[in-house]
C-alpha cells in the first residue's frame, strides 16, 4: 500500500483568513505549509470574506461537525442601494434603489429575522440542485430558484451607521445562515436594496479572534522548513462547548470498545446541560478526551471516538 505523502499531523490550525481566497485555497496553502497529509476546513468563507477559518489537521477532521453545529459571530457592512446578484461586493449591479432607511427602521426591521427563520441562500452558493452546484448554474446564466430554508440566528444588531449609503451590523447565528442573504432581505424589508461590501467572520464555536494566526505569519518560514506543529490547538479544543461528562476508566474502556453504558448508572454525573433525548456529551476519562458520545433512549452511546 503506499504511503500517504507528508507529515501525520494532530489538531486545529485557526486561521485569519484575508479577503481574496476561497477556503480551499487556504486550506490547501497551510497543509502544504505543514507538509500534512490531511487537513480540512470547519465552514466555509465567501471569498470576499475574513477572519476565522479553523483548519483541522488529521484526527482533528472527526470533529469538523461539531465545529460546524457551533455557534458563529460576524460583523459585515451592508452597502445600501444597489443590489448585485451575488448580494456581495464580487457581483454585478442588478437593481439600485433611492431609500435609505433611517437607524430607526432598521432597528425595527431586526426582529423579523431573530430566531428560528426561514431563509432563500444566494444563487451564487455552494448548494447543489438536481446535483449541480448553485453557483456553476448561474455562471452559466441558469440561476436556479432555491427554496427557503430553516435558519437560526440568535442576535442581529446594527453597530455602526458609517453614512447614508453605509452600516455595519453584528450577528450571532448557528450553522448554515448566509450573511448575503441576511443583507439582501434586510434591505427589501426596509424598502431599499443592499448587498454586502465587507465580512468578517469573528468566532467559530469555542474559536475566538485573538486565537487566529494570520496566512503570513503562519507561511513565513525563511528557509522553507514545514511550519511548526507548535502552532496547533489539540484536537479536543474544538469540543470545549460540548458538555464534558467523566467517567471512570472501566467505563471509558468499554465505549471505547463500542459498548453503550445506561444512563442509570451514570445519575448524578449527567451534565444538566446534556440534553438525555438525543445530546451530545464529551467523554472525559480524567482529563482525556475519549470521543463524543449520543444521549439517548436511556443509554450513553458511543458516535465519535478520538
Amino acid at each position: 500500500m503506499r504511503r500517504k505523502r507528508g507529515r501525520a499531523l494532530d489538531g486545529w490550525l485557526i486561521v485569519d483568513k484575508p479577503a481574496g481566497m476561497t477556503s480551499t485555497d487556504v486550506v490547501n496553502r497551510v497543509r502544504r505549509g505543514f507538509d500534512a497529509q490531511k487537513a480540512g476546513h470547519g465552514g466555509t468563507l465567501d471569498p470576499l470574506a475574513t477572519g476565522l477559518l479553523p483548519v483541522a489537521f488529521g484526527a482533528a477532521t472527526k470533529t469538523v461537525p461539531y465545529i460546524m453545529d457551533g455557534t458563529k459571530l460576524y460583523h459585515f457592512t451592508l452597502r445600501i442601494g444597489e443590489a448585485r446578484d451575488t448580494d456581495d461586493a464580487d457581483g454585478q449591479v442588478i437593481a439600485t434603489s433611492e431609500v435609505r432607511p433611517t437607524d430607526e427602521q432598521f432597528r425595527a426591521a431586526l426582529s423579523a429575522f431573530q430566531g428560528d427563520i426561514m431563509q432563500i441562500p444566494p444563487i451564487f452558493s455552494a448548494i447543489k440542485v438536481a446535483g449541480e452546484r448553485a453557483y456553476d448554474m448561474a455562471r452559466e446564466g441558469r440561476p436556479p430558484v432555491l427554496e427557503p430554508r430553516p435558519a437560526r440566528v440568535d442576535r442581529f444588531e446594527l453597530i455602526e451607521r458609517i453614512d447614508a449609503d453605509t452600516a455595519v451590523f453584528e450577528v450571532q447565528s448557528g450553522k448554515g445562515v448566509y450573511m448575503r442573504s441576511l443583507a439582501r432581505d434586510l434591505s427589501v424589508a426596509c424598502g431599499t436594496v443592499g448587498h454586502v461590501s465587507a465580512l468578517r467572520r469573528l468566532r467559530v464555536g469555542p474559536f475566538l479572534e485573538k486565537d487566529a494566526i494570520s496566512l503570513d505569519k503562519i507561511l513565513s518560514s525563511e528557509d522553507n522548513a514545514p511550519a511548526s506543529p507548535e502552532l496547533l490547538l489539540p484536537v479536543a479544543t474544538a469540543l470545549a462547548d460540548i458538555p464534558a461528562l467523566a467517567l471512570t476508566s472501566s467505563e471509558a474502556a468499554s465505549l471505547s470498545h463500542g459498548q453503550a453504558i445506561s444512563l442509570v448508572e451514570l445519575m448524578g454525573r449527567i451534565p444538566d446541560s446534556a440534553d438525555p433525548a438525543g445530546g451530545v456529551a464529551r467523554a472525559m476519562d480524567g482529563g482525556r478526551v475519549i470521543g463524543l458520545c449520543r444521549l439517548e433512549d436511556g443509554w450513553l452511546r458511543p458516535e465519535r471516538l478520538l
